[in-house]
């Protein structure tokens, strides 16, 4: 539990607080990590810059190294509108630089789908790091709500955007739409330690380092089979450089799941809310059973039909979603598998 540090509410807010390291991997299970950290290397007011590492590992032994299978790399330099301005990626796709001029948001999916057709639906580590533009492009700013006291007072360029309606947490009446008016950062934000488990060491892909101004966006999933089930275990996280904590989280998630295996549709789903920046938003977890029932292949749209903005959490759902991909993953393990037997 959390208490709110705002001089106005001191109601408890109905989330666990840090979820701590990623697990230690389990025996025969796959695991996708991927991260998007956000830096402006000409200081504030230039351009973002979004670097993207995932990779797709196997686990036979925990106590040794996992297999990586595939792993991808991006960099995009996006503007002050969320436009992308470059971008490259490894491994190369033909035709991803007229991804420029896109701009981050809803309509980058289906840019997505007309440029790198195919790359969705194959689920690669690429994929994802390439729908997280939208996201990340847009929570990047709270970085510089942690050096600035100014933030988010100071001038803007163009004029505010009403948030009202856009998510659970911003619902009419909420008191979020309240304490953003009130010129300070009110984040229920808190500090995190390291991703990477000690017990571990080989649990994440490399992870760069950071001084200053900076955010991340860690995405973790683990999948194993049991009996006739699909386990999913996932963490989402969005931090940032902080001058006092060194680094603090203001959206952290872990998924509990579990999906048939012969259906692969999606039997159970547990949200955790660990630190989230307003009071209504862990209100969010209540609606994720809306997607029981759906193959997890169809998550991506499912989601965004069943989930959209104030029945849903932007970040949870950006959590789900990712879950489309654990078919791709649970084919990755069998194959692993089955070249061991």
């Amino acid at each position: 539990m959390n208490e709110s540090t705002g001089p106005r509410d001191r109601r408890v807010q109905d989330v666990r607080g840090p979820a701590g390291p990623a697990p230690v991997r389990p025996a025969q299970s796959i695991r996708r990590t991927a991260t998007v950290d956000m830096t402006w290397p000409g200081g504030q007011g230039t351009q973002l810059r979004l670097d993207g590492s995932a990779r797709d590992a196997v686990t036979l032994d925990p106590g040794e190294p996992p297999r990586v299978l595939v792993s991808a790399t991006t960099s995009v330099g996006i503007g002050p509108e969320r436009e992308i301005q470059d971008i490259r990626a490894t491994p190369a796709r033909d035709g991803i630089e007229r991804l420029v001029g896109c701009r981050g948001g809803g309509h980058l999916r289906g840019a997505l789908d007309d440029i790198l057709p195919g790359e969705r639906k194959a689920g690669t580590p690429l994929y994802l790091l390439l729908d997280d533009i939208s996201g990340t492009s847009l929570i990047a700013g709270f970085a510089w709500s942690r050096w600035d006291t100014g933030w988010p007072g100071r001038a803007r360029r163009g004029p505010h955007r009403s948030m009202e309606g856009i998510c659970i947490g911003f619902r009419p009446g909420s008191s979020a739409l309240d304490e953003i008016g009130q010129g300070r950062a009110p984040h229920r934000s808190q500090p995190v330690g390291p991703l990477l488990h000690p017990d571990d060491p080989h649990g994440w892909h490399e992870l760069a380092e950071h001084s200053g101004v900076w955010a991340r966006r860690a995405r973790r999933i683990d999948v194993w089979l049991d009996d006739d089930a699909i386990v999913i275990d996932s963490g989402f996280q969005d931090s940032a450089g902080d001058p006092e904590h060194g680094r603090v989280a203001v959206h952290e998630y872990a998924l509990r799941a579990r999906a048939d295996v012969a259906t692969g549709t999606l039997r159970s789903v547990e949200p955790v809310p660990h630190i989230l920046p307003f009071m209504e938003c862990p209100s969010a977890v209540a609606r994720a059973a809306d997607v029981v029932g759906v193959p997890l292949g169809e998550l991506r749209s499912a989601v965004l039909e069943r989930l959209p903005r104030t029945n849903g959490c932007t970040h949870l759902n950006d959590a789900l979603r990712a879950l489309a991909e654990v078919p791709v993953l649970l084919d990755q393990l069998r194959a692993a598998l089955s070249s061991r037997a």
